[in-house]
């Protein structure tokens, strides 16, 4: 029987397809960007990829911090989508801002915020997968939500590369080509969530107290109590920390870390562009396996293929090979993050799945914080990009052995 999507189905993967062009602009244009106004400040290749995985750092710190509460709070009954188009609005009007920072200190600082927006809104958006399908079609659902997002995102991004890559023939700067992009990339990411906001319905939840933000406090400390007896849910939060860390690390820092080998731009780009497209099959691809083969199966065959990739980029020297490593990143990259968010979605409470994942968020939703600032230290402290790449295979390795843990401890 063929798969149909609910409508309610099809308004939360928009959202996917919409925030999704923001990620890809991270991953790519963004980092060259940045390393264009580090290079005019005088700052070394290596100190730039530093200073650009130090920012995603802070920013996941600061989600971390932030994210359970907004979270327990989000649970509340008829609080989810105001608190969600908060943090969206912080993101857009964020990446707009962007095309305004002409220093790289500013520029960090406005990333770091917009990005705050961004992963917020992604501890919300996927707390609203419970009330828009059902337990079975969670994995299908999940998958083609980052399916239809790489895909869709190519669309504004094939307009940004143009613009960037041909600022000089239409007779405008890098600057301004830069500062469209930003806007093109806010409107996709903004029109795209519209039928979401507009049809939303949330089904589970907790009721309004009359202190919901001190009860959201209360919940969010009894939850984090029941979690460390929930043996299942704690363990998984820790392999979880630890492999999609990997993971994360890796879609940031690519093009930056391209750029610092001194990898042409162009081809960079492009190589990035292939992921996104090679993701689309391969997402969906993992979804449709997840209906034959067990969840748990299938994300430590994940795990184990990322941990080749981070020791295959280790020993990156050229853009031949940076092309294979963007065809393989984008063989797992949809399925790692689809079937995690399924799989979480179905070990916890739906009624608190605004908490939980906000809690799923400190483990490293929406950015690395342990990868990029390991990547970062090692870098400067050795002088070599490569083994600070290659530092990201430990996490894996972390990764899979805890979450091998956890089926066990569920008798999987």
């Amino acid at each position: 029987m063929k798969f149909k999507l609910t409508k309610s189905e099809k308004d939360w993967i928009l959202y996917d397809v919409g925030n999704s062009a923001f990620t890809l602009l991270i991953a790519t244009i963004m980092p060259i960007y940045f390393n264009h106004l580090a290079g005019t400040a005088g700052l070394s290749s290596v100190d730039y990829l530093a200073y650009w995985g130090y920012a995603a750092s802070v920013t996941t710190l600061i989600v971390a911090i932030l994210g359970p509460v907004l979270g327990a709070l989000a649970d509340t009954k008829g609080y989810k989508k105001p608190i969600f188009l908060l943090v969206l609005a912080l993101g857009a009007v964020g990446c707009i801002s962007l095309g305004f920072a002409k220093q790289w200190l500013v520029f960090l600082i406005i990333f770091i915020i917009s990005k705050i927006g961004y992963s917020g809104s992604l501890i919300f958006y996927d707390s609203m997968l419970p009330d828009v399908t059902e337990k079975e079609r969670m994995d299908r659902v999940s998958s083609l939500g980052f399916a239809w997002g790489y895909i869709g995102s190519c669309i504004p991004f094939a307009a940004c590369l143009a613009l960037v890559l041909g600022c000089d023939s239409i007779g405008i700067s890098m600057s301004s080509a830069m500062a469209i992009s930003f806007l093109i990339t806010a409107v996709w990411w903004v029109g795209m969530t519209v039928p979401l906001v507009k049809n939303y319905q949330q089904k589970f939840y907790v009721e309004k107290q009359k202190n919901a933000v001190s009860e959201s406090f209360k919940r969010l400390g009894r939850t984090l109590l029941n979690v460390r007896r929930e043996k299942k849910i704690f363990i998984f939060l820790l392999a979880f920390f630890f492999y999609i860390d990997g993971v994360y690390t890796i879609i940031d820092m690519a093009t930056a870390y391209g750029s610092a080998l001194g990898l042409d731009s162009t081809g960079l780009l492009l190589a990035l562009l292939v992921t996104q497209i090679v993701a689309f099959p391969f997402a969906g691809l993992f979804g449709r396996l997840a209906q034959k083969f067990a969840t748990e199966r299938l994300i430590t065959v994940c795990i184990v293929a990322y941990m080749g990739i981070a020791i295959f980029a280790m020993l990156l020297t050229n853009q031949t090979q940076f092309w294979i490593l963007a065809v393989l990143v984008g063989m797992f990259q949809g399925g790692i993050q689809a079937l995690s968010r399924s799989y979480f979605t179905k070990i916890i409470p739906p009624s608190q799945s605004g908490e939980y994942f906000g809690l799923l968020d400190i483990c490293g939703k929406g950015a690395a914080f342990v990868g990029t600032a390991l990547v970062s230290a090692v870098s400067q402290a050795t002088g070599n990009i490569n083994k600070g790449v290659g530092m990201i295979a430990v996490l894996f390795i972390m990764g899979i052995i805890l979450f091998r843990v956890s089926v066990k401890a569920d008798g999987g």
